[in-house]
């Protein structure tokens, strides 16, 4: 199991589930900043938490030039319900095993749990934040909106 930290280069081939089929992690960079959010489970209280403050937000991540996925274990029926009963305008993927989760690190909590753990990812596919807390389900959001912001200057900066 790897231990993708900040200045990490994330590892492209991973392939995840979409409502359309598998998506390359790959394929995600490059375009705009990533923000790669692992969480345990559809409808679960944190997570419905979690998952409702990044839409509140996703207008905010979108102008400052990022884009939001969610990814966990559920299935992409399971994945649609979820976003469809909370009106969630981002994409989820299924990590079918978790095979995905543990290539990034992403460690179970107490052993049993499937982790929390929010990721920023440059157009460069390197780590600039990973955020990891099982408790602490909003603060992924308000973090990970920070580091986007700052990316977003130092690039008008530089």
């Amino acid at each position: 199991m790897a231990d993708i930290q900040k200045g990490s280069r994330i590892p492209t081939d991973l392939t995840f589930t979409g409502a359309e089929g598998p998506v390359r992690l790959g394929d995600l960079v490059g375009h705009k900043v990533l923000v790669l959010y692992f969480y345990p489970k559809d409808e679960t209280t944190g997570c419905t938490a979690e998952a409702c403050s990044f839409r509140d937000l996703y207008q905010d991540f979108l102008d400052a030039g990022a884009d939001v996925i969610g990814v966990s274990k559920d299935s992409a029926e399971a994945h649609e319900k979820f976003k469809k009963n909370h009106r969630l305008p981002f994409r989820l993927l299924t990590d079918k095993g978790g095979a995905g989760a543990a290539a990034l690190g992403v460690k179970k909590d107490f052993g049993l749990f499937p982790g929390r753990v929010t990721f920023v990812i440059d157009k460069t596919g390197v780590v600039r934040m990973r955020f990891d807390s099982q408790i602490q389900a909003r603060k992924h959001v308000s973090e990970a909106l920070d580091m986007v912001r700052s990316l977003n200057r130092a690039a008008a900066v530089g």
